[in-house]
């Protein structure tokens, strides 16, 4: 969902002082949990929800941030934002991980979402933030991920929480001064009053400012003011994890840990039969083996020791009702469905499938995409430790303050009694979000125990034991008329997740439909970067560059005569194909190909240019990428947010492929699941349009166009139209067929 214009009225509730220091931050009074929030901050009088900043007497600023840092770089995006609204220095500004608590649910995300532009008449705000308070704390609503946190928690709080204390600090000083507020300038983490030459620093002026009234509406500053915001500033959680200081949840050590190895089930829906553990019972530093419904642990004094003797350990399964599951079977179950055409409407205008019938020339085309594997560097692990009622546990997550909520169901504990230790992680890209099966097997384990217990996955269980993008085939259809322009677009494709907006064309197409049919996949669906769009970035971008070639047009100028609607679209489209020099030839042997999508409200056009070896592989030589996110925090970030999620997309286009074959997963590690290495990824080139529109995210918009910008490379160069991923299962040294032409 892209949000067009923030809301402008917030309650903002600021606070009191305490050890000298100011604290600020977003929340819904009288219905706030203060007390709460200052408590788990750990500062009396330091409360707030959402998003805030607290002042200490020391001058620092201290920015506590609700959202996970997964590489994505939130925990200096978000600080600068606040940080420039309250005119700090920057050199004085800290960070520090939210606790995962009700106290701090992501409002302003609830608020981004349901919200959008529309304003907030000043008598309905508290009741509008009351409820978007109870409902972020119902769904127990703390999560990263969407590419939401800078445009919604950032754009909705943070910059309303600094431009509020800075608004504190200055009347602060007014009052003490004798002066008018309007004389008085907020710089560098220094407030002054020229005419009488007075100064003091926010934390001298801190405990002050902290007992005055919170304006509702602070001003905020004019972009062109910003001194912050907008520089490439470096990332605030990098040296800890170049030093090694950072802690992971696999460093956490805790007195009579025991850790823990896993294998489950290998099929899904599978449950444990029997297993013999006498080979392992005198194993050294072996504890205990611990069965579940469908796994088995084994718990040593160390990782390495626990994993030894689970290899030892010939666990029996009972398959389940899945078994006979393969690609195969669920492939041909997709095409049935969509033969049947039980067909759910996405969106629809004007009348797509009676314009097809008198289209001057008809095109259609079907595509198929595989599941794919989250693979994040870290494998999934976490640690659980009960003490008589209550519950620890330590983990890197994306949505925290769920994962509290669903260990407290897993425990039967009241969630009050369950405490969530975020550490940092190793990538999540969806799979830490809400498919939380390996805490709540950390917590059935360690119920069993009464020492901490660390559980971790081997690459191959996590791999094997995941949440997938899911399985997709679509069946696209558009009419061209005489000039070669698309009259109507028809997309018929299995099982949408999410977002809603994935399908949507910014095409001027007159007559548009998309609809889909369900199937019952049958492998367990989790969010995968950038989720739906990956699938219908492929499936549309492909398409338009078979309309072009039908039409007889050059594939950039003919996207670029159907975008007349979306100048936006159609300005990044013609920055992209700039960069890549599109109307200068390429060597012999190389080929361009172009894509473009929007996603998460920021629009991205790549180029690919490919090359294809004498034994059929591809080559990415270099990647060149044209945003326009309307806004951008910090330029050095998003660039690399970029240029990630175009390799993590190029994986997945040249390798990425889960295969199942009785009801289990065939691919094991990354010998079988390829990833992009160092030696063979592209050149990149970023080119960011900063348009004034309405923030967009970073994290997720770089990997949707890069498949079908790469395919439609190789199709210029081998002429094989490739409707299918990932490429390495095409023999591309043969000529194609008049199927795949």
């Amino acid at each position: 969902m892209s949000i067009k214009n923030p809301s402008r009225r917030l309650v903002i509730f600021g606070g009191l002082a305490a050890g000298g220091g100011l604290a600020v931050g977003w929340a819904l009074s009288p219905f706030s949990m203060l007390d709460r929030a200052h408590r788990l901050v750990g500062r009396p009088g330091a409360s707030m929800l959402g998003a805030w900043v607290r002042i200490g007497a020391d001058n620092t600023v201290t920015v506590i941030v609700p959202h996970a840092e997964m590489g994505q770089g939130v925990h200096t995006s978000l600080p600068m934002m606040l940080a420039e609204e309250l005119d700090a220095d920057w050199s004085l500004v800290r960070v520090e991980q939210a606790p995962a608590d009700m106290a701090f649910a992501t409002t302003a995300m609830g608020q981004g979402y349901l919200l959008g532009n529309r304003d907030i008449p000043r008598l309905a705000t508290g009741v509008v933030d009351f409820g978007l308070l109870k409902l972020g704390q119902y769904m127990n609503f703390q999560m990263t991920g969407g590419s939401m946190s800078v445009r919604f928690t950032g754009v909705l709080g943070m910059r309303r929480a600094g431009a509020a204390a800075r608004a504190m600090l200055i009347e602060a000083a007014a009052t003490g001064w004798a002066v008018p507020a309007t004389e008085i300038t907020a710089k560098s983490s220094r407030l002054q009053h020229a005419a009488s030459g007075r100064s003091a620093t926010f934390g001298e002026m801190a405990e002050r400012a902290a007992v005055l009234p919170v304006p509702l509406k602070a001003p905020l500053k004019r972009k062109e003011d910003y001194t912050i915001v907008g520089r490439p500033l470096a990332r605030l959680d990098i040296p800890a994890k170049v030093d090694g200081s950072a802690i992971y949840s696999a460093d956490v050590r805790l007195p009579g840990m025991l850790y823990g190895a896993i294998a489950s089930s290998p099929t899904f829906g599978g449950s444990l039969k029997r297993v013999d553990t006498a080979s392992v019972g005198k194993a050294r530093g072996v504890e205990r083996v611990v069965t579940l419904p469908d796994a088995v642990v084994v718990l040593a004094d160390n990782t390495w020791r626990a994993r030894s003797a689970l290899d030892a350990l010939q666990p029996v399964w009972n398959d389940g009702a899945k078994s006979a599951t393969s690609s195969a079977t669920i492939f041909a179950a997709m095409d049935a469905a969509l033969l049947r055409g039980e067909f759910k409407k996405d969106h629809a205008i004007g009348d797509a499938l009676g314009a097809l019938g008198s289209a001057r020339k008809t095109i259609e085309a079907t595509y198929r995409l595989p599941y794919l594997a989250h693979a994040q560097m870290e494998p999934v692990n976490c640690i659980a430790w009960f003490k008589g009622t209550k519950l620890e546990v330590w983990g890197g997550f994306q949505h925290p303050l769920l994962a509290r909520a669903h260990a407290a169901k897993t425990a039967g504990l009241p969630i009050d009694n369950v405490t969530i230790h975020h550490t940092v992680m190793g990538g999540g890209f969806g799979r830490r979000g809400s498919t939380l099966d390996f805490l709540a097997k950390t917590v059935a384990v360690a119920k069993q125990v009464d020492v901490p217990v660390q559980l971790s996955w081997s690459r191959e269980e996590d791999m094997t034991q995941g949440f997938y993008r899911n399985a997709a085939v679509a069946k696209l259809r558009a009419g061209l008329d005489a000039q070669g322009r698309v009259v109507a677009w028809v997309s018929s494709f299995t099982d949408r997740h999410e977002p809603s907006d994935a399908t949507t064309l910014h095409y001027t197409i007159p007559h548009q439909l998309a609809r889909h049919v369900a199937t019952n996949n049958p492998i367990p669906w989790g969010p995968w970067r950038s989720v739906d769009h990956t699938l219908h970035g492929f499936f549309i971008e492909s398409f338009m560059d078979e309309l072009a070639h039908a039409a007889g047009q050059d594939p950039f100028e003919f996207r670029r005569a159907h975008l007349g609607a979306a100048p936006r679209h159609r300005a990044v489209l013609e920055r992209a194909a700039a960069m890549s020099g599109w109307a200068v030839p390429l060597p012999p042997g190389r080929a361009r190909g172009i894509a473009i999508r929007e996603s998460f409200g920021t629009i991205v056009a790549q180029v690919a240019e490919v090359s294809v070896s004498p034994r059929g592989r591809v080559r990415v030589h270099k990647l060149f990428s044209a945003c326009d996110p309307g806004e951008v925090v910090n330029p050095a970030t998003f660039s690399a947010q970029m240029r990630g999620g175009a390799i993590f997309g190029l994986s997945a286009t040249l390798y990425g492929e889960i295969t199942i074959a009785k009801g289990r997963v065939v691919e094991q590690n990354f010998p079988d699941y390829e990833m992009v290495r160092m030696a063979e990824a592209p050149t990149q080139e970023v080119s960011i349009i900063a348009s004034g529109a309405p923030m967009g995210g970073a994290g997720e918009p770089g990997t949707p166009p890069v498949a079908a910008a790469v395919a439609n490379a190789v199709f210029a160069i081998t002429g094989h139209r490739v409707r299918e991923l990932p490429l390495r299962k095409f023999d591309l040294r043969k000529p194609p067929s008049a199927a795949q032409s």
